[in-house]
């Protein structure tokens, strides 16, 4: 059963992506979605559930391409995939760390500790490689979205 369900993984995958990617296209069309030149509040989400939903489609369909389940270093000595706690705890922390950041300090506080936290879920990752990376990534979007496109976050919020 469990071999079963390894080799179906990308069809499951891309079929809850595409199963997102309808739902929200259908929310998005209960907005105002305008034109390209005077676009409504429902356009970009629009046209961000029809990516989402090709994507997945995409997955779905590429599904049976993947490699052999011998192919895989752990599968083949007969081991079982974990789930790693610290991975999903991170990700978890990170998106919790982002939103009460935001809420009281601002978009670059919440960016950093959102990309901090979550990258420190990767073994792999030591506290200064998380730390630029997180550094880089908050520059990037304070000048894209605080500068480039005036999006209604403040950069710095007082205490």
């Amino acid at each position: 059963m469990l071999n079963f369900l390894e080799r179906q993984r990308e069809y499951y995958a891309g079929a809850l992506m595409a199963l997102v990617g309808v739902l929200s296209g259908y929310k998005a069309t209960t907005y105002d979605i305008g034109s390209l030149r005077s676009m409504g509040p429902g356009f970009f989400p629009l046209v961000l559930s029809v990516l989402i939903t090709v994507l997945g489609i995409a997955i779905a369909a590429t599904g049976h391409r993947g490699a052999p389940a011998e192919a895989h270093p752990a599968l083949a000595h007969g081991h079982r995939f974990r789930v790693d706690p610290r991975g999903w705890t991170a990700i978890f922390a990170a998106v919790v760390a982002f939103l009460a950041a935001a809420h009281f300090a601002g978009m670059a506080a919440a960016t950093f500790a959102c990309v901090f936290i979550a990258a420190l879920g990767d073994r792999q990752n030591t506290w200064k490689s998380a730390a630029l990376l997180a550094l880089g990534l908050t520059v990037f979007a304070v000048v894209v979205l605080a500068w480039g496109l005036h999006v209604q976050m403040p950069v710095f919020k007082g205490f």
